[in-house]
């Protein structure tokens, strides 16, 4: 398993616009093999002492924070995923992205844990945990 994580500012009066982009996003990363998709935004996000969210990506006045992550079945997957994700043209008919690229935070992560608590399971008490 690989993950790919984003965290970025987008303006409070853009969420729709950021919404429809991320429906996008989630569609052609789902047809290039991501299985999984989160896209969050903030409700409560508070400032720090030496460093923050907000910092981090040099978010300005009214901006919101946004904290992102597909999840892919490996990194070669991902890799892959991406190269072709944007020449596909659903992701070119978006247009202008509504948040500022170049303050983007993003990375690649080898998860070291995954713990998921499932509805209706047959495990014992609905919940696993395991190093990955």
């Amino acid at each position: 398993m690989y993950v790919n994580g984003y965290i970025l500012g987008v303006p409070d009066e853009m969420k729709e616009a950021y919404i429809t982009v991320a429906k996008t996003f989630a569609e052609v990363a789902k047809d290039f093999g991501a299985l999984e998709i989160f896209e969050n935004w903030e409700v409560d996000v508070p400032d720090g002492e030496q460093t923050d969210y907000r910092r981090a990506v040099k978010a300005l006045p009214g901006e919101k924070i946004v904290f992102s992550w597909v999840v892919w079945p490996d990194r070669k997957s991902g890799a892959l995923a991406h190269k072709g994700m944007w020449s596909d043209p659903r992701m070119k008919s978006v247009g202008k992205m509504p948040f500022d690229g170049k303050r983007m935070i993003m990375g690649g992560f080898e998860p070291l844990l995954s713990y998921h608590k499932h509805r209706d399971s047959g495990e014992s008490n609905g919940e696993s945990c395991r190093m990955v």
